[in-house]
Parts: C-alpha cells; structure tokens; sequence
C-alpha cells in the first residue's frame, strides 16, 4: 500500500484519512457483531440457568463451570465495549483533525504504527518511552 506525505500542517491527506477511516469502520462492524454474539450466548445461559431444573440440579460442577464462562463472556464484553471506544474515539480524532497525530510529543505517528493499531494516539517512541533519535 502507498500513502502521500503527511502534510506540513500537521494532518494527514484527506486519501489517507479516507484510509483509515474505512479500517476502523471494518473493525467496528466485526467488533459489534462479535459483541451481539456475545451478548446472545451470554443470555442463553443465563435463562438456561435461571430454569428450576437448574435449581435442583445435582450436577453442581456443571453449574460452576457455566458460571466461570458466564464471568468471563462479561469480561470479555466489558473489554470488547472498551476497544470500541477506543475505535470511535480515533473516528472523532479523525473528524476533528488530530488523527494519527501523537497526543504526547506532536509528531505523526509513522503509518505502519497506524495500520497495526488505527485507534492508536500514541508514536512508538512515546507509547515505549523510547528517546527520538535528533535530526541532524
């Protein structure tokens, strides 16, 4: 993939903001379905176990390991609604102009950073405390 260079008023092209705007848009659209599923399956084990069946089974290990899937059917929710966050949160930076712009030091974010982690508003160098190299 080729990218333009990011121009000096410190913003992104417009064709490289189109980019990415259409990668988060893809990783929204597959996060919110795995979400659905998510809260599909967790909602049929919740009524399954909610049954006086249930109640009264003498199979209480069962009963045990659909609770630990249940904990962690939420947890897993819990962390997929934070990375949705983070994904809409990069679609308003790329609204308001300071997408792919680093919130610590100012500089861009080199766009390899950006394709692995488009949500990202951090560089490298700060996200690992990693000293710039100076130009010369």
């Amino acid at each position: 993939m080729t990218y333009t260079v990011a121009t000096k008023i410190n913003r992104w092209p417009k064709r490289d903001l189109a980019h990415f705007r259409k990668r988060l848009n893809i990783k929204r659209i597959a996060l919110l379905d795995e979400m659905g599923e998510l809260r599909q399956n967790t909602r049929i084990a919740d009524e399954s176990t909610s049954s006086e069946d249930a109640t009264y089974s003498s199979h209480m290990a069962d009963a045990g390991t659909d609770q630990g899937e249940r904990e962690k059917a939420y947890y897993w929710l819990a962390r997929e609604n934070n990375y949705l966050r983070y994904l809409e949160r990069a679609m308003e930076m790329i609204e308001d102009g300071s997408f792919g712009i680093c919130q610590t030091c100012g500089d861009f974010i080199d766009k390899e950073r950006l394709e692995e982690v488009p949500h990202t508003s951090s560089c490298f160098s700060c996200k690992t405390n990693i000293p710039k190299p100076v130009d010369q």
